[in-house]
């Protein structure tokens, strides 16, 4: 399967990051297998400086993998890891200079959070006067210094991870590497800690690589993010790049909500779809022949109630300020569409609509499955 819509390049960092801060990580070719399972397949990766990269993708593409690779959890069969052009393949994990949050907070139960935080300095063997000190510093950025004396069972879910980040950050790691840490939390918690979690990498401009299986959270977070399937990288870009130049049909349909619509191409002048002919993202694509489907984000669609519409309303989701609708058209094809909830009170299951695409905005093609 194959899509003409714009590839995504390592180019197009965001973010703010100061001059000269953190550190380079490179993965060159690596690949990894467990037994006939090909877990990472010829993997290369950078992240710039200061950079927050995000691995995304489904359960077993990888992405922990190749996190557990660059903390020196796993090996590679074949690659490089490097930090500064450093090749720390042969470095063991406690002496790699990474900082590491889990899924589980890992926290000793027997340990203050303060005694947490400083735990990797202790093995560093600062003071007692340097490490309280700098344990404290960091519970006060991550709003826990009230909390400082209090035992794990003590705290809430929110609060043990971010303990847990603040133990990462206290040891002024070279590179953070976060394997799902908000996903055992409640929204609203997650919500929080994230954008803690932003503001604090920047803050410091730690090279920071975080793999999450939420779209919402990578997009949000991330100055890139990668989408991973099968242990290959089959794009990496900007988030806006990623959601609006899908480079393969995979991340159209991963990332986000996307329609597959039936269409024919016009020649020069783009693909039908819906009764009017709009333009494709790059031109047509040569390696396509035959019957296409056109991808359309439900914001790339227009809808209105009308009689003897080339639709029927099915379904309504709302979703605050906007109502998704899901509509049934001709050949038993279901598309969803969204539109503003003051413009969508009319748009109710049964009610026969007209959807088209919004005019001028090019879309990508796919082979019809």
């Amino acid at each position: 399967m194959t899509t003409n819509m714009a590839a995504g390049t390592q180019a197009g960092v965001t973010g703010r990051r100061a001059e000269g801060a953190g550190t380079t990580l490179r993965m060159r070719a690596v690949s990894r297998s467990f037994g006939a399972v090909r877990a990472l397949d010829n993997l290369s990766l950078e992240v710039a400086p200061g950079e927050l990269v995000a691995l995304l993708g489904p359960s077993g593409c990888g992405k922990t993998t190749a996190l557990r690779i660059v903390a020196g959890f796993e090996y590679a069969d074949s690659g490089t890891v490097t930090v500064d052009g450093k090749d720390i393949s042969p470095v063991p994990a406690a002496k790699r200079d990474m900082g590491m949050v889990f899924q589980s907070y890992s926290l000793f139960p027997n340990m203050t959070a303060q005694d947490n935080v400083g735990f990797g300095l202790r093995m560093r063997k600062q003071s007692a006067s340097s490490r309280s000190k700098r344990a404290a510093e960091l519970l006060d950025m991550v709003g826990l210094s009230a909390q400082a004396r209090q035992y794990p069972h003590q705290l809430s879910g929110g609060q043990q991870q971010r303990v847990a980040l603040a133990r990462a950050l206290a040891i002024e790691p070279s590179v953070l590497l976060l394997d799902e840490p908000l996903s055992a939390l409640d929204a609203k918690v997650r919500l929080q800690l994230r954008e803690q979690i932003r503001s604090l990498q920047q803050r410091l401009g730690t090279t920071t690589l975080f793999v999450t299986h939420d779209q919402e959270e990578a997009l949000s977070i991330s100055d890139r993010v990668g989408v991973m399937k099968d242990g290959r990288l089959e794009q990496i870009a900007t988030p806006a790049e990623l959601y609006e130049r899908p480079a393969t049909t995979f991340v159209a349909e991963f990332v986000g909500t996307m329609n597959r619509i039936p269409g024919s191409y016009q020649g020069m002048d783009g693909v039908m779809v819906l009764g009017s002919v709009v333009p494709v993202h790059g031109g047509r694509p040569d390696d396509l022949a035959g019957e296409i489907d056109v991808l359309v984000r439900p914001e790339g669609l227009t809808i209105q109630a009308t009689p003897g519409g080339n639709g029927i309303v099915t379904e309504r989701t709302f979703l605050g300020s906007l109502t998704r609708i899901t509509v049934l058209l001709s050949g038993d094809v279901s598309v969803k569409v969204d539109k503003t909830s003051a413009a969508a009170t009319d748009l109710v299951p049964g009610a026969s609509v007209q959807v088209g695409v919004v005019g001028g905005e090019p879309v990508g093609v796919t082979a019809r499955h």
